[in-house]
Parts: C-alpha cells; sequence; structure tokens
C-alpha cells in the first residue's frame, strides 16, 4: 500500500496539473470506487460539475481536492485514498482507457484529465465537507480523526513521545497506527526501527525519551529519502500522476532484504511474521526483547 511518501508524490503531481481547473464532466465507472461517497454515483457526478480545484492537500496516506464555487474559501472536497493499487493520472483526454479506470474527470480547458484507476479497488473517492483543523487550515470530515503526519510543520513530537512511551504495545504497532502518527506503513516502520536500532517486539513503554525522539527523527529521514526519489514502487500498481514509478527500492536497508547482509554489520536480515504481513530487522542491530527472541527461536 502506498505510505506518505507515494502518496506525497502524487499529491504535488495533482498540485501542478489540476490545481486552479475547473470540473466540466465527471464520470464514474465503478460505484465500487465511490462506495464511501454515502448519496451514490450519481450524486457524485452531480457536485463537482462547475466547481474549481483550489489545490491538492494530503494527510498522511489521504489525499483531497479543495474545491470552490468562486467564493473566498473551499466548502467542500474529493477526498481520495489509494488502498492497495489505486492511481490517480493526468492523462490528456485522447489517451487510450486503463482496463481499470474507475473514475474519469474532465476540465472546462479541454486540457488533459483526472483519471482514478484502481485494479483491486480497494482504494476509492468521495465528495466530504471541510472543517477547521485548529491551525488555520481545513481538513474534510472524513480526514479528521487521523493524526498529523511526522512531516506536517504542527506535528507535536513531544506529544509523539509521550504517547509512545505510554503504551505497552510493540513499537511497530504503534507506529503504524494512523491515530498516533499518519503516514506510516510497512515499509516505512521497517526501515525506521532499522536506522535507530530498536527491534520492533519491543513495548513503546520500554524505549526512552531519546530513543522515541530517535525513532521519530528516523522515520522523517526515510521519508524524505522516500520523496527525494520518487517513492517506492515494487511493481506498476504504484506511480506518480505521469505514470512513473519511484526507486526508492533500491535503497531499502531491511524491508524486503531477508538474507541480504544487513549495511551496517553484515548480518543476514531476517524476516518474522507480523499482522498478517512480514517485519524485517537485523538480528544483531535490532536486539529483540526476551518474549520475542524466545517466539523467533
Amino acid at each position: 500500500m502506498p505510505e506518505l511518501p507515494e502518496v506525497e508524490v502524487v499529491r504535488t503531481g495533482l498540485d501542478r496539473w489540476v490545481a486552479g481547473r475547473t470540473v466540466a464532466t465527471v464520470e464514474v465507472r465503478h460505484p465500487r470506487a465511490v462506495r464511501h461517497h454515502g448519496a451514490g454515483a450519481r450524486d457524485f457526478e452531480d457536485q463537482l460539475a462547475g466547481l474549481t480545484v483550489a489545490c491538492a492537500s494530503r494527510r498522511g496516506k489521504y489525499l483531497w481536492l479543495p474545491l470552490t464555487d468562486g467564493s473566498p474559501e473551499a466548502q467542500i472536497a474529493i477526498v481520495g485514498h489509494l488502498g492497495m493499487s489505486g492511481q490517480l493520472l493526468v492523462l490528456e483526454p485522447d489517451a487510450p482507457e486503463e482496463a481499470h479506470l474507475r473514475v474519469r474527470i474532465g476540465f472546462a480547458d479541454d486540457g488533459p484529465e483526472l483519471r482514478f484507476v484502481d485494479q483491486r479497488t480497494f482504494g476509492g473517492l468521495a465528495v466530504a465537507d471541510l472543517v477547521p483543523d485548529g491551525s488555520g487550515g481545513h481538513v474534510p470530515t472524513s480526514v479528521a480523526h487521523i493524526a498529523r503526519d511526522p512531516l506536517d510543520p504542527a506535528f507535536d513530537d513531544a506529544a509523539f513521545v509521550a504517547r509512545v512511551r505510554g503504551r505497552q504495545s510493540e513499537i511497530k504497532r504503534i507506529l503504524l497506527d494512523q491515530t498516533i502518527a499518519s503516514g506510516v506503513g510497512n515499509i516505512y516502520a521497517d526501515e525506521a526501527l532499522w536506522r535507530s536500532r530498536i527491534h520492533g517486539a519491543r513495548p513503546g513503554s520500554r524505549l526512552t525519551r531519546a530513543q522515541a525522539g530517535a525513532l521519530l527523527e528516523a522515520v522523517r529521514e526515510v521519508m524524505v529519502e522516500a520523496l527525494a526519489q520518487g517513492g517506492t514502487s515494487f511493481d506498476a500498481l504504484y506511480v506518480n500522476v505521469n505514470g512513473q514509478s519511484g526507486y526508492f527500492d533500491r535503497s531499502l536497508a531491511a524491508y524486503g532484504q531477508e538474507g541480504l547482509p544487513c549495511p551496517r554489520c553484515g548480518t543476514p536480515i531476517r524476516r518474522s511474521a507480523f499482522m498478517n504481513r512480514s517485519s524485517y530487522f537485523c538480528p544483531r542491530c535490532q536486539r529483540a526483547p526476551r518474549r520475542a527472541a524466545a517466539d523467533q527461536r
């Protein structure tokens, strides 16, 4: 699933190619693509026509396009989540249609259109009202419960450290909790834990303030590096708005590297089962807690 860096790459592309343009036509090709829009596909289409995209915004893994009818502030937005295989592509209107095209949005200037393509249909679009976010901006109602992400200027580092240290849960589970810090998924959690030499099974309450702070900085570092390389693409399902893949997968130190030498100490990277997924770590650099170590024998 695309994580913060991949979604931010898409947001940047949308802000460049779609912001300031007025919606002329909307066509929902598959109702599942707008299943979170309670009023249905026809209402989704009718609400957008004639409105202008103000910008492209993001919180964690959610994207939204605030829409205005000419009033000073946008009142509603198109909210999108890419799910496992969703793509938001900006293409010329006469470009061949994709096999899994779900929503097609045309603009009044007859320029490139916006297409939502989703092979597995786990992602989706919806229209939501915008509400104040507490720092002078606005956020869709459907995203308001999501925490700010570590790259947000308003992210509260001290609150993050306190919440981590106040929990008995494994630190990797805490990192994936989108109500504590959004945008972190399996890939960047493993990479940040490797960088900070922390085993994912260690309880948050067992981290010192310095360790929790260092982990947060590692999360930021790996995300910024991934952004510079267009995100991480393991297949053709994640691409930017121009259909291009990212290449941060070439820089991964732990995630997906089972059996390969740790870039820091040379010990083979291990994989363990985690929440129907996998965790990757260095058994030497990231010492497992006693109970976790016993389970891995």
